[in-house]
């Protein structure tokens, strides 16, 4: 059965990295967009060029390496932002131009402080100012999904006319329904012929966790192209997320009749990268992605999986890169085995970063019986993942009860110095806390504390995962140890060295 080909553009770049925490330097940048190179996604936006001289360059890396998907910068309705972003994209194989502006009133009345001609004019001369760079150029109707329709009609004629190539319908507050946008698209279709010669995009976010609802329900209705981010991330609620849509059109062909080039099994290992790099845990139950997606507890589920895989489940675990190992390593376990294994899970190492991860395996094999395959990519992810250490974490001790104050000494190193102090605190993780601080010099303050265990068992591995605002600015960090107070030490100074890589 022919089916007709969607497009994917990728925002993790640009509208993923807008989460508070989440800020790439231009190596994990780049290092993301080789791998949504590697996915298969037809557009990668890599990033807003104008917020940042670091931000631009970011841009520049990705376009100068990226060969196969179209490379994109976004822009306001503002000359100088469409010459930054051109100076950034234009050494790509394929650049394009994504500019932006509100059409709805409360975008053009109280954002802009401006009258509907005034806004619709500036939409045209600022594609026509974006054409004169480039052929490929996109506009999106900011909160389309609110915007008078007649209007929305009268904008995208108008600048379908001067040269814009693929018209991008924002559900830009998660406003919309299902039956609601995908009812737009269809009016949009019927009200702008002109919309037939070119691509017809959707950009939803999830404030009333409609964006894939909303997004697949436009597909169904006439739209080629469909805008989202690897695990859903992005700025508040987040976007649609790229896997659950690819996948519904994968397991729903009947429906749909429509498909991507995505390559399916590239899924898995895009996710973790994205959630290891932004520091952006997935959450267990997370559809296609999420550790317990494929997971079977009941007895009955259990005994259904046995005889025939189908019973409870609708897709492979393998069709999305997800395979299950059942390897086991200990604290005998030679360099030539967990090099072995490693490589197996799809790690490796130059020489250097392996030996930093053989002597962590070490010391966590010692306290722990055994080394899953959970255990070992976690482990590679955090040693893999460093910021520059200002501080290595060397030790600590802890002494807390119910009837006593719990008291906290840690010990660190700084170049070739020993600092050890001792803080007391409302909770051994208090008063770990406290004396980081202490030693490092600086006051943090805590947004956010995620602790988990990878694994199954008393002596799972546990994973601490922090948000830190430190002199304003939020940083992330991540620790692993099977004890979870060393975890989250870890995670702690994690967060400071990245303050301190940022400030040097």
């Amino acid at each position: 059965m022919a089916t007709r080909k969607i497009m994917i553009f990728d925002t993790t770049l640009r509208d993923g990295e807008q989460v508070p925490g989440a800020k790439l330097n231009a190596k994990q940048k780049l290092e993301i967009a080789l791998q949504l190179e590697k996915l298969g996604v037809d557009v990668i936006e890599a990033g807003f060029p104008c917020s940042s001289p670091g931000d631009s360059q970011a841009v520049k890396n990705v376009a100068k390496e990226v060969k196969k998907s179209i490379v994109a910068g976004l822009a306001r309705a503002v000359r100088e932002d469409i010459d930054i972003c051109w100076e950034s994209v234009r050494e790509a194989e394929s650049p394009r131009i994504h500019v932006f502006l509100g059409s709805s009133d409360i975008h053009v009345q109280k954002k802009l402080r401006m009258d509907r001609e005034k806004a619709m004019n500036l939409a045209v001369e600022s594609v026509k100012y974006a054409k004169s760079y480039c052929s490929d150029v996109e506009y999106s109707t900011e909160d389309a999904s609110r915007t008078d329709f007649e209007y929305l009609c009268r904008v995208i004629e108008a600048v379908i006319k001067v040269g814009a190539t693929t018209i991008n319908v924002p559900d830009t507050v998660g406003y919309a329904t299902p039956d609601e946008f995908g009812d737009l698209i269809i009016r949009l279709r019927e009200g702008v012929p002109a919309l037939d010669k070119v691509t017809l995009s959707v950009h939803c976010h999830n404030d009333l966790g409609l964006a894939v609802a909303n997004s697949v329900a436009a597909i169904r209705n006439g739209a080629q192209q469909v805008e989202c981010t690897v695990n859903g991330i992005g700025e508040r609620a987040g976007n649609a997320s790229l896997e659950e849509i690819v996948m519904t059109l994968r397991t729903r062909p009947t429906v749909f009749q429509a498909h991507t080039d995505i390559n399916t099994k590239e899924i898995y290992r895009t996710s973790r990268m994205v959630s290891r790099l932004m520091n952006i845990p997935v959450q267990p139950n997370k559809a296609i992605v999420g550790s317990n997606a494929f997971a079977h507890s009941s007895g009955i589920h259990q005994d259904g999986i046995l005889k025939d895989r189908r019973t409870y489940e609708i897709m492979k675990p393998e069709d999305v890169g997800i395979k299950e190992h059942t390897m086991v390593l200990t604290a005998r376990s030679g360099r030539a085995a967990v090099r072995h294994k490693m490589k197996e899970l799809g790690f490796d190492l130059e020489k250097e970063i392996f030996e930093r991860v053989f002597q962590r395996f070490i010391n966590v094999a010692d306290r722990k019986k055994e080394i899953t395959a959970k255990d070992l990519s976690s482990i590679v992810e955090v040693e893999i993942s460093k910021v520059p250490e200002t501080y290595n974490f060397l030790g600590m001790q802890i002494m807390s009860g119910n009837q006593t104050t719990p008291l906290s000494s840690v010990q660190l190193k700084k170049g070739d110095e020993i600092l050890t102090d001792a803080a007391i605190g409302n909770g051994p993780v208090d008063a770990t806390y406290r004396c980081i601080e202490r030693l490092v010099g600086h006051q943090g303050k805590l947004l956010d504390y995620d602790l988990k265990a990878i694994t199954t068992g008393k002596d799972a591995l546990g994973e601490a995962m922090v948000r830190v605002e430190i002199e304003g600015r939020i940083y992330s960090g991540l620790g692993t140890s099977p004890d979870v107070i060393e975890a989250s030490a870890r995670a702690y100074l994690n967060a400071f060295n990245r303050y301190f890589a940022n400030n040097v």
